[in-house]
């Protein structure tokens, strides 16, 4: 893994290790993956505006989100399947976070549990991400199991009344857990080690939900409470104590209602463009929403973060930290949890690089003086 100089390179290792509809599940985006696309190329139509001749000897990435400091501003945000992606999974990933000073949020559709993920990273910043689901009784069972594994804050995914059509799932065939048919048969003769540990790792599951049919959309269908409103914001409020973030926001009229309830963040993101194809972009509509929430709510970005420039772009724009889904993924796929370390490296030397080069010496220096959407 070291010689991968940027996610890319890591990306590219991802492909080669894992099979054919592994790297799509976690590669694609819904329908014809305009979103996703649209949501990479905004961070390409960043331009910087550097300052020179300014003391950069020091470049600072620590910042504070939700009252607590973290090493740089990046969240590893919630991401369901993970161990199938590489048998160490949620685990891996929790432990490469403690070690990077940054939190990493459990997913609802995780494959290990809140309890699993706490004793892999005891001293780690884990937060946990709930989907509704039509049994109110099993999200409360969720919010406990989560708070006794002292998981403080509460990521409540919107984005996701029904699931999303992602074209390259349906068209291998992909099922909960992958099955050796036809249609993958090749693929685990072309990528053999990924096999092996698939066959003689824990069998895979989702740790939290349980039952009905084995493709994804599916069971998101059966799970999922397409009646959900912004009035049970109420009722998760009055269940859970912790700062509470709401992510799939993509509206600006959505964000000043969110922020007049009271939860504590938004999480500006079209789920990666894997939900809705067309959406909005999101950093394009971070500013925005960054001005009309001002300081009643912390706002995030998710979608389209591949580098440490990319993040210092979204701050820069106004965003208190970066979610990171796809980035940490390619890690985990091409090199476990030594692949998801190096990702963060990168992520961190970019971004100190990036804001020496802006001649802000840090992140505290990241306005939107130093930047702009071409």
């Amino acid at each position: 893994m070291a010689q991968a100089a940027d996610v890319h390179d890591v990306r590219e290792l991802a492909r080669r290790r894992a099979p054919r509809m592994v790297f799509d599940y976690v590669d694609g985006g819904a329908e014809g993956e305009r979103s996703m696309a649209r949501a990479v190329e905004a961070f390409d139509r960043v331009e910087f505006r550097p300052r020179v001749l300014r003391d950069v000897a020091e470049a600072a990435t620590a910042v504070e989100i939700l009252g607590r400091r973290i090493a740089m501003p990046v969240v590893l945000g919630p991401t369901g399947f993970t161990r199938m992606m590489h048998r160490a999974g949620e685990r891996a990933v929790a432990r490469a976070a403690e070690r990077a000073g940054v939190p990493y949020t459990l997913s609802t559709m995780g494959t290990t549990s809140a309890a699993d993920v706490a004793a892999a990273a005891p001293g780690g910043w884990n937060w946990f991400q709930l989907y509704v689901v039509r049994d109110r009784a099993r999200s409360l069972d969720m919010l406990s199991l989560a708070r006794e594994a002292g998981m403080d804050v509460l990521v409540v995914t919107v984005d996701v009344p029904v699931a999303g059509a992602r074209l390259r799932d349906v068209r291998h065939g992909l099922t909960v857990p992958p099955s050796l048919r036809w249609r993958s048969v090749l693929q685990a003769v072309r990528r053999p080690a990924w096999w092996f540990d698939f066959l003689t790792s824990e069998p895979l599951r989702f740790a939290t939900v349980e039952g009905g049919p084995r493709d994804l959309a599916g069971i998101t269908n059966l799970m999922f409470d397409p009646s959900v409103t912004i009035r049970d914001l109420e009722w998760i409020r009055s269940a859970w104590q912790g700062p509470l973030l709401v992510k799939g926001v993509q509206r600006v009229d959505d964000a000043k209602e969110l922020a007049a309830v009271g939860v504590d963040g938004l999480v500006v993101s079209n789920h990666g463009g894997r939900q809705l194809d067309r959406s909005p972009t999101p950093l394009e509509l971070l500013p925005e929403v960054v001005d009309a929430v001002g300081d009643r709510a912390e706002v995030f970005l998710d979608g389209g973060v591949r580098s440490g420039a990319d993040v210092a772009a979204a701050v820069a724009l106004g965003a208190r930290a970066c979610f990171v889904g796809r980035a940490y993924l390619y890690g985990l796929m091409a090199g476990g949890e030594q692949g998801v370390t190096r990702v963060l490296e990168l992520l961190r030397a970019e971004l100190v690089r990036t804001t020496q080069l802006l001649g802000v010496g840090g992140v505290a220096g990241l306005d939107r003086d130093v930047v702009r959407l071409r």
